[in-house]
């Protein structure tokens, strides 16, 4: 018997990642939801087929559901994410979709919370009051950061405003790992995992490891707050989006995010990786002065 799981996010930065952990996986059957464009090309294959999805195009969504059996669910950074969100839960339910697994934050239970937080929350309790059966992942910030959003610029200074603070970040790729452990095997519905590394990690010490795999010298300056909310509305992001960001530092800026679970080792059974070895497997990422 063939599960059929929808892939939502799938050319994101963790939806790829689990579009590949669940490519070749006897049973399954992946549908890698896309909006099309370059990102696109080359994940269909094997198991795998995509379906043009867009939260605002009901059609697509109507389509891209029907026949799925499970859901892992990336909803966009966007002010209307609930929304949206919920535009998909419903066409799920109206579908007979049996089982969603959402990508979270961590910490998101927690009142009143951030707003990344509570955005998260008032999508996890749609999903709950659908009546359908739901897995939550709530994992801290990812390893990915320092390669999408604060790597090193050209003159390897890495920009966060967190102080001396540290974080369990963990890896995409073992976030995709529970994904694929709470979407294939059973026992997860009706249950929440936060999932951390193995250890807290200050912007130094990630700075250091990337610095010793590149062959660069990285260093870190911790920004001021107003100096980095000023940066981020220099390069034309929304002011919604630089005040939800600024929350999310000040969270992490003041400790909150550092403390480790072994919520993953429950899930797959093995131990999430290290920085040292993430960034190992990323050199030639930072390895380019531009």
């Amino acid at each position: 018997m063939t599960t059929t799981i929808l892939v939502t996010g799938a050319t994101g930065t963790i939806g790829s990642q689990v579009v590949k952990a669940l490519r070749g996986v006897s049973g399954v059957q992946v549908r890698a939801a896309v909006r099309g464009g370059e990102k696109s090309k080359g994940l269909e294959g094997g198991n795998v087929a995509t379906v043009p999805f867009d939260y605002n195009d009901a059609g697509t969504l109507t389509k891209a559901v029907e026949g799925v059996d499970k859901i892992f669910l990336v909803t966009p950074f966007a002010k209307d994410q609930v929304e949206l969100a919920t535009r998909l839960v419903d066409a799920a339910k109206q579908a007979g979709v049996k089982h969603i697994v959402k990508l979270s934050a961590i910490g998101c239970e927690n009142e009143p919370g951030i707003q990344l937080g509570r955005w998260h929350r008032a999508i996890e309790q749609k999903i709950e009051a659908s009546g359908i059966a739901w897995t939550f992942l709530r994992p801290n910030n990812f390893y990915e950061n320092f390669i999408n959003f604060y790597g090193p610029d050209a003159q390897g200074a890495i920009y966060v405003p967190w102080g001396q603070a540290a974080a369990s970040f963990i890896a995409g790729g073992d976030i995709a790992l529970a994904a694929k452990a709470a979407l294939t095997s059973a026992g997860h519905e009706g249950r929440a995992y936060t999932l951390t590394g193995p250890e807290p990690l200050s912007i130094a010490q990630a700075a250091k490891a990337i610095g010793e795999v590149s062959g660069r010298s990285i260093t870190y300056v911790d920004v001021p707050e107003e100096a980095a909310k000023q940066a981020m509305l220099g390069f034309q992001m929304p002011e919604w989006m630089v005040d939800a960001m600024m929350e999310l530092h000040a969270i992490d800026k003041a400790g909150y995010a550092a403390a480790v679970t072994d919520d993953f080792t429950k899930l797959t059974g093995e131990k999430p990786r290290t920085f040292a070895v993430f960034a190992r497997d990323n050199a030639a990422k930072w390895q380019s002065s531009t």
